[in-house]
């Protein structure tokens, strides 16, 4: 599978071909723009190349028409990934070096990923609750708090690895999980992606965010982290 910013030759073999034989490429990208790349033949007709950069992920269509001896349309979809990778305008809380540094081994090769999920995860079921001082980018201005978010990020990563599943694929239920005055809990009938147990929020993150050294900087509704929910 490429990737965004891959340059390839697309290629296309004409049987029976002669040398009234002729190829156009039509490439209509994901967002449903169109280029028409230049067209090479060799082999009398029987061989047609042409350059392709992808240049923005999702599925691309490669059309050929051939006209003369072999005539005929010839489709191909081609998925592109984006380029490897943190997605920009993202807010990531940890880096690689962080998760590693955390983990005390080496991180899994789809880390930055995954931090991004975990950050994503934090930002909509923890830190939305959380009232800290950020900079301009919305990160967290206290080195305090930077920290120990990043730790709780790198925690819920973690997670996903020990329960091995970081997207709630495997439905787990689970009974009721207190902090502070807040008690969650879900029903194990009827269980769905929204129950296994990557969609719950690591215990080590609460971890993170209850250390002593946050008192004051770190506040969810006024109280202090020790509650933070």
């Amino acid at each position: 599978m490429p990737d965004v910013g891959d340059l390839v030759t697309a290629r296309l073999t004409v049987d029976p071909a002669d040398g009234t034989t002729n190829a156009l490429l039509l490439v209509t990208r994901p967002d449903g723009t169109t280029v028409l790349p230049v067209v090479t033949g060799a082999d009398g007709g029987a061989t047609w190349t042409a350059p392709v950069t992808y240049t923005l992920a999702g599925l691309w269509r490669l059309t050929w028409t051939v006209t003369g001896t072999g005539a005929g349309v010839e489709h191909e979809t081609v998925s592109v990934a984006p380029a490897p990778g943190p997605t920009a305008g993202v807010r990531v809380y940890a880096t690689t070096t962080d998760l590693a540094n955390y983990l005390r081994a080496a991180p899994p090769v789809d880390s930055e990923q995954l931090l991004e999920a975990a950050s994503r995860m934090l930002d909509a079921r923890v830190l939305r609750w959380c009232r800290y001082e950020v900079d301009t980018g919305g990160l967290p201005a206290n080195p305090s708090v930077a920290a120990a978010i990043g730790r709780a990020v790198c925690a819920q990563v973690a997670w996903w690895d020990d329960v091995g599943d970081s997207r709630g694929a495997a439905g787990v239920g689970y009974g009721s999980v207190s902090i502070g005055s807040v008690n969650l809990g879900r029903s194990v009938t009827g269980v769905s992606g929204d129950d296994s147990a990557a969609r719950q929020i690591a215990p080590q993150v609460w971890d993170e965010l209850q250390d002593a050294a946050l008192h004051d900087v770190l506040t969810i509704g006024g109280l202090s982290s020790g509650v933070c929910w």
